[in-house]
């Protein structure tokens, strides 16, 4: 069982609005978005990269893949690859694995968006766990977030699992 006190706690100290959803079990950014009602555009896709050693969340719609290069050119790395699996247990102490939010600052991480999401007013994203979701808007989660914004994303057309992917200068 997850314990999302963390975030909310995060949320409420920065008196941030917020609206918890809960929905049907879903595992996947797109399920997700669909349990939940959301246009997939604004579904906040969490993929944890390390990048030159330190864990970052680049956060894209649901529909889209992180082009681990542009990432890692955004940053200002030379090293990137992809988080597996037993190290997202350890850097989202209380989350569900694989429901992490894009909440950088409660967990001592960079926050990089694509500017896809950035365009929309309000974005969605797991609330920790498989069965809720928090909506807020992007002025909101930008001011407490402070993410880096930058072009990453890209059309998610091949499929590859995320844990396959890795890029060095």
């Amino acid at each position: 069982m997850a314990n999302t006190s963390l975030i909310y706690e995060f949320l409420h100290e920065a008196h941030v609005p917020y609206t918890v959803i809960p929905h049907p079990p879903a595992f996947t950014a797109a399920e997700e978005a669909a349990a939940t009602h959301v246009p997939g555009r604004e579904w906040a896709k969490v993929v944890v990269c390390f990048v030159d050693g330190q864990a970052v969340e680049a956060v894209v719609p649901a529909p889209s893949t992180v082009n681990l290069q542009q990432l890692l050119e955004l940053a200002g790395g030379a090293d990137i690859r992809v988080a597996e699996e037993d190290e997202l247990r350890a850097l989202f102490p209380g989350c569900d694995t694989g429901a992490m939010p894009p909440l950088g600052p409660v967990y001592a991480q960079n926050v990089f968006v694509d500017v896809a999401l950035a365009a929309e007013p309000e974005i969605v994203f797991s609330a920790g766990t498989h069965v809720d979701a928090i909506a807020i808007r992007w002025s909101d989660f930008a001011r407490t977030v402070r993410p880096i914004v930058g072009r990453f994303a890209q059309a998610d057309t091949d499929r590859v699992p995320a844990y396959h992917l890795s890029y060095r200068e």
